[in-house]
């Protein structure tokens, strides 16, 4: 028909219009023509009909979703007219609906399956015309539901003509429904409706990893395969459909640990890991912030970290968004229970508050736990089972390969703008710096750099620049080998300043005793560096007093080139306690410094 004015009217059968149509005279049009409605020069909407013997002719029916989507008021004329869709362009390939129980203060938990529901939506409304933006309402289990039309993908052409799809997704305004379209629902914001199946929320489907995330840019050396494994463990069903880790029945990961010396990248790499995730910014504690002098303040402060993600579970279900939560010095707050000098306790319960918040009663399902900590043997065992901070990873020392990427990544800027001189080679450096942390290699790039400024001050009566030499300025080999021998020493590294003074002038070998304790000694450590049998060998030299045995062991220590040296001796320990003596020989003879990916992990001490 050609464009004609007709009025707005109440539609006669149902006020909500569950068919989604516009009701017409049958003398004005048939069931099933799609028209335009015009109602100002530069608003139009597109209506399905269907014709009714109750409308008046030379009027046209709207349900209110209808009218207060359109902006129609009754008694309106508007201009209608004949709309012809493009079905090679215009069918709907996929469509994405917000959907809200129609009356706000519906409370029903019972859950909701989208593919029944995606299935019912397209035998109520199929061949009828959808507009991004359209309101609408939908019955499914004797419910009625609040539709809103969000985006509309068109159908590939190819599909049509029974070809194989293409791939291409184009966005369009408006589509006409068809029997093979996909209906993907979204929950609405703040509803309490619960979806289930594969047809929900598009949230669901979107990956937690930040789309701008690089992986090659962590700036995380030495840490690959710890990496590696915290994905694994902790994100793999996180980035995985959720639809078939529901179906797997797999819980997620809620905490993970990491442990190890300090320096080593513990919190570097739980910062990286919250930039990673696409998710709220992480909330960074420190333990001791978490105590209070006051009586239950310091569970009122545990409380408050999670409120967030409880409230938006409740809210949202299985839809919340993941929260991230970093505990630094964990073991300031989460020691073990019963252990306290202090009578009120106060460590007992803040620690049985984090165990009922991270896998108490009510679990929460949309947290992340990170802690970080050098002392893990003081964390509560309740904290170490499955389901709280089930991931423990240590995060040792870097070996060569990680020593390179990390003397990499602070050495870059100077890279970048010429100022790193050609004779540093990184490879040369790595291996000199056996047991050296991250911390302590950043360090020695410091103080490099600090060296090679130092060659560019004048230091008369004042302090000055030359500023024609220090735009030339680079830092060379020299700076680095002079911070490596005077000002960055490792804390879990051979102390050879100890160990060289008992060898000061040589060994004088007097005779077959003295040969027989080296070449011994030689054997035993070739043992230990080559037998997987033997991780552990213990020598007694005995002897009179000032014979040399301190002297043999020294000799003995220093040719075995292991990384890991110590010594307790007696004339370090005087005037300490018997505790602080026996921790003593616990830090000695329990190194943080092993690492069973290369040889660093083999060790020696002599008493």
């Amino acid at each position: 028909m050609a464009t004609r004015t007709m009025q707005a009217a109440r539609c006669p059968t149902d006020e909500l219009s569950l068919t989604n149509c516009a009701v017409v005279s049958e003398k004005d049009l048939q069931s099933g023509q799609h028209v335009s409605i015009k109602t100002t020069p530069n608003h139009k909407f597109v209506f399905t009909v269907k014709s009714h013997h109750t409308v008046t002719p030379g009027t046209i029916a709207f349900s209110l979703p209808q009218r207060k989507w359109a902006g129609l008021s009754i008694g309106q004329e508007v201009e209608v007219s004949n709309y012809n869709f493009d079905k090679s362009k215009q069918c709907i390939g996929a469509i994405m609906i917000e959907i809200d129980f129609l009356q706000k203060k519906s409370m029903d938990s019972s859950p909701y399956d989208s593919d029944k529901m995606a299935s019912e939506f397209i035998q109520q409304f199929n061949n009828q015309a959808f507009t991004v933006g359209q309101q609408l309402v939908f019955s499914f289990c004797d419910k009625l539901f609040g539709l809103v039309v969000r985006a509309i993908e068109a159908m590939d052409a190819s599909i049509l003509k029974g070809e194989t799809a293409t791939g291409k997704k184009q966005k369009i305004e408006i589509g006409l429904l068809v029997g093979n379209s996909q209906v993907i629902f979204e929950k609405a914001e703040n509803s309490s409706l619960t979806l289930v199946g594969k047809a929900k929320t598009k949230e669901a489907r979107q990956t937690i990893i930040n789309p701008d995330w690089n992986f090659e840019r962590m700036g995380i050396g030495g840490l690959d395969k710890e990496f590696s494994d915290i994905f694994r463990r902790a994100f793999a069903s996180r980035v995985f459909p959720p639809d078939i880790v529901e179906q797997m029945g797999c819980k997620h990961v809620k905490g993970i640990l990491l442990f190890g010396p300090p320096g080593c990248g513990k919190t570097l790499m739980a910062r990286q890991i919250g930039k990673m995730l696409n998710a709220r910014e992480p909330k960074v504690v420190n333990g001791p912030e978490i105590l209070n002098k006051y009586v239950g303040e310091s569970e009122a402060n545990i409380r408050k970290l999670f409120a967030d993600a409880e409230e938006e579970q409740k809210r949202l279900g299985a839809n919340s968004g993941l929260h991230i939560i970093i505990f630094d010095e964990l073991d300031a707050i989460c020691k073990q229970r019963g252990t306290g000098a202090s009578s009120t306790g106060v460590h007992d319960t803040v620690v049985n508050q984090l165990l009922s918040k991270i896998d108490g009663v009510e679990q929460l399902n949309n947290i992340l736990v990170i802690g970080m900590t050098n002392r893990p043997d003081l964390i509560d065992d309740a904290l170490m089972r499955p389901g709280r901070f089930e991931v423990k990873m240590e995060i040792g020392l870097p070996d060569e390969k990680g020593r390179v990427q990390i003397l990499s990544i602070h050495t870059a800027k100077m890279r970048e703008f010429n100022l790193l001189a050609m004779d540093v080679n990184l490879k040369e450096l790595a291996a000199e710096t056996k047991n050296y942390s991250g911390a302590e290699l950043e360090g020695l790039v410091r103080a490099a750099q600090s060296t090679a400024m130092n060659r560019h001050i004048k230091a008369t009566a004042t302090v000055e620049v030359d500023l024609e030499k220090a735009e030339k300025l680079q830092v060379c080999r020299d700076d680095f080998m002079g911070s490596l021998n005077n000002d960055i020493k490792p804390a879990f590294g051979t102390n050879q300043e100890d160990y060289s003074s008992y060898i000061t002038n040589g060994i004088i070998k007097w005779g077959d005793p003295v040969s027989h304790v080296l070449d011994d000694g030689e054997l035993l450590v070739q043992q230990t560096k080559n037998s997987d049998r033997t991780p552990l060998v213990s020598v007694l030299l005995e002897g009179p007093p000032h014979s040399g045995k301190t002297a043999l062991a020294a000799k003995i220590a220093e040719d075995s080139e292991f990384p890991f040296i110590k010594i307790c001796s007696p004339d370090k320990m005087i005037g300490h306690s018997e505790i602080s003596k026996c921790q003593a020989i616990k830090k000695i003879t329990f190194p943080l410094a092993q690492d069973s990916r290369t040889s660093s992990s083999k060790h020696c001490w002599f008493y």
